[in-house]
């Protein structure tokens, strides 16, 4: 891993060593992707965290750039990962990877996005979470409602 200190705040940030590779253009695309792109804190964590995994996956088998990551190596990838992590798992990674890629192929750091064509696993939920009242209790449910102002009384009205 590198290490990168941004200007604005001298914080330091590791980049994987495929990424640093890229020179300071790449770094810089990676680390803005890391920090810009995603605004939810927890799906930043999980995408950082996705394309370190694929990025660590690629430097044991010989890939020296970014640009030389083919569709094959995400489909090894994400076959590899389908052995060992569920479904939705999966397919969280592989959607980090479309992100990141799309993000890279716009700044022009590699010329396309490998992991575009690449399938990831079926999953679909077919049963839902939330229960469903019945109508005796949903009768329970009206009655035991206080109505203590107008509005409570309106809403048990329209139960």
């Amino acid at each position: 891993m590198l290490t990168l200190v941004t200007p604005q705040d001298e914080s330091r940030f590791s980049l994987p060593v495929l990424v640093g590779r890229e020179g300071e253009s790449g770094g810089q695309h990676f680390l803005e992707f890391s920090t810009v792109h995603v605004r939810n804190a927890n799906t930043r964590s999980a995408y950082t965290h996705g394309a370190e995994l694929f990025l660590a996956w690629c430097e044991p088998r010989r890939i020296t750039e970014l640009g030389a990551i083919q569709p094959l190596h995400v489909a090894g990838y994400i076959e590899q990962m389908q052995r060992d992590r569920s479904a939705p798992t999966v397919k969280q990674h592989l959607t980090c990877l479309r992100m990141l890629f799309d993000w890279l192929v716009t700044g022009q750091v590699i010329p396309s996005n490998p992991a575009h064509a690449v399938r990831g696993p079926q999953h679909s939920v077919t049963k839902g979470s939330t229960p469903v009242i019945g109508p005796g209790r949903h009768a329970i449910c009206s009655i035991a409602m206080v109505v203590s102002t107008v509005v409570r009384l309106r809403d048990r009205a329209l139960r």
